[in-house]
């Protein structure tokens, strides 16, 4: 087991989780990995970015499709005769193999991609949740991307709604629970700069 302490930032859309995962690594002087896992994860399985990228979408598309048919749970579905393991799967246990490798090298910063759940079992393995209230979020990532409110916050649902089924999918656990997280921090009330501030005084503790 690695002696190095390893951070890993899950997030709602918009909630600034990224720029407090971008913070705290570059104080700490240790990696950052986020994107880079889909990158690593599409050279190892031989495929474009844009294809790994589209695998948790189709495979959430495909479970509402068949739960308006015919509610059932997603285990249920992945067992079904008609279910068969696609890239999304792939892209999941390559992951995983990148993400463990990684902590073995050294300390890090890895946000998204059930990294916490992937590494519960190493003591030295920092896991949060960062949330933000709803107006705080709109206004983040309107400006980000240019978006009207409107369209701002059916981004963020889009894609919250994508991360908890991926988290749920592969963990079984509840995304942005506290009972599949050590901390809940929400970045409205706390601010972005505290919150890298509490999470480098836990690490260096």
């Amino acid at each position: 087991m690695s002696e190095y302490k390893i951070i890993t930032i899950s997030r709602q859309f918009g909630s600034g989780g990224h720029e407090i995962g971008e913070k705290l690594a570059e104080r700490l002087g240790i990696p950052l990995y986020d994107n880079q896992l889909v990158t690593m994860a599409a050279e190892k399985l031989g495929y474009t970015e844009e294809s790994i990228g589209r695998a948790d979408e189709s495979a959430l598309n495909a479970f509402i499709t068949s739960y308006g048919k015919s509610p059932i749970s997603y285990a249920s579905f992945i067992n079904s005769a008609s279910y068969m393991p696609s890239l999304d799967m792939k892209v999941y246990q390559k992951q995983t193999e990148i993400i463990l490798s990684l902590a073995e090298k050294g300390p890090c910063v890895i946000v998204g991609r059930c990294a916490d759940y992937i590494l519960r079992d190493k003591y030295d393995c920092i896991n949060v949740f960062i949330c933000a209230e709803k107006a705080d979020r709109i206004k983040r990532i309107a400006e980000r991307y240019d978006l009207t409110e409107k369209k701002a916050w059916d981004r963020i649902r889009k894609t919250d709604r994508e991360r908890k089924f991926y988290y749920e999918t592969y963990t079984g656990l509840e995304w942005g629970s506290i009972y599949s997280h050590q901390a809940l921090l929400n970045a409205s009330l706390l601010g972005i700069d505290k919150i890298v501030d509490l999470l480098e005084l836990v690490y260096r503790t």
